[in-house]
């Protein structure tokens, strides 16, 4: 990689390709830009995202049981092998749109320009933004299963959110804690059935739903959670010595800061035939649009379509 100083400011040479975001649909969309002989710079956080969270992924064709650390690791050596550039670690505080190429500002004052950008910065978790919860941060209140699910063997432990995420995080708490309870703020259980059925079997798991947290209290640690019953209106407890936050997620656009149209949920407005979004050469693919199912292999395939599309937009042009 060739490097230009001004200053405290680091310009990279231009690339054909800057994709944004590490996971499957990031990835995906490398592996095609790079077979394209595409010069292709890839910038993420961490690689792999929320994938990396999921112990055991069933249904990604080709693999009866796959962790998502195992995935992502293929995926990036498959694209590695073609010569994509990854930087791993690095923060995109936003994107400017110049006459034929996009500027790309990250937190380490590095610039990184590009004929086209593709996002895929996917979605990150919800907060309950309930007191208590910054306090025990690592104390209790945890957010990854697979990296802090063995600290709480023989636990009592709430995880707060009753989807197929909070469903996951469950099944890992299962090989170590003593009891789970599954606080769902809504008036049912929405995760997979055959999730639930493995859950109910295993007799640590108990669900609760309309129960709405209000405040996680304890000592130096974690030690109870509070919570509305939202049929009843009663405040009530349970005595835990962790929670897991499984709350859903939020897209990762903050930084493009109205570059392009989002809906209002935050997610980037793609055409469906080409994942391009309001703005020419710059398109997007994954959970971080607003595409219907979240699901890694459906931010593959996007990733997919996003890059072929990105190889069409700078063919045309050139």
């Amino acid at each position: 990689m060739i490097f230009c100083f001004f200053g405290d400011i680091i310009i990279s040479m231009l690339h054909d390709v800057a994709i944004i975001g590490g996971a499957g649909g990031g990835l995906t969309a490398a592996i095609y830009t790079s077979r394209k002989k595409l010069s292709t710079i890839l910038i993420a956080k961490q690689i792999g995202g929320q994938c990396v969270l999921t112990d055991d992924i069933e249904n990604y064709p080709g693999f009866e049981k796959i962790s998502g650390i195992e995935l992502s690791d293929k995926m990036r050596k498959q694209a590695e092998k073609y010569g994509v550039e990854i930087r791993e670690g690095v923060i995109v505080e936003s994107i400017e749109k110049k006459p034929d190429s996009f500027l790309i500002k990250t937190k380490g004052g590095e610039n990184i320009e590009a004929k086209a950008v593709i996002v895929a910065t996917g979605k990150n978790p919800r907060r309950l933004n309930v007191p208590g919860e910054k306090e025990f941060e690592n104390k209790g209140v945890v957010f990854c299963s697979i990296c802090d699910a063995p600290l709480f063997g023989g636990k009592d432990v709430v995880v707060a959110g009753g989807g197929n995420s909070g469903l996951h995080t469950a099944l890992d708490l299962s090989n170590y804690a003593n009891n789970i309870y599954i606080l769902e703020a809504g008036p049912k259980i929405i995760g997979e059935e055959i999730l639930q059925e493995r859950l109910m079997k295993s007799g640590k798991v108990k669900f609760f739903t309309d129960a709405r947290i209000i405040e996680i209290k304890g000592g130096n640690f974690v030690e109870k959670i509070i919570y509305e019953d939202k049929t009843t209106g009663e405040t009530k407890e349970v005595s835990a010595q962790g929670i897991f936050i499984s709350a859903g997620w939020t897209p990762a656009t903050s930084f493009l800061n109205g570059l392009v149209d989002l809906n209002e949920g935050g997610e980037i407005i793609i055409d469906p035939k080409t994942n391009k979004t309001s703005v020419n050469g710059i398109f997007a693919a994954g959970d971080c649009t607003d595409v219907k199912y979240k699901q890694i292999i459906i931010a593959a395939g996007e990733g997919a379509k996003a890059a072929l599309s990105a190889y069409d937009y700078l063919t045309s042009n050139i």
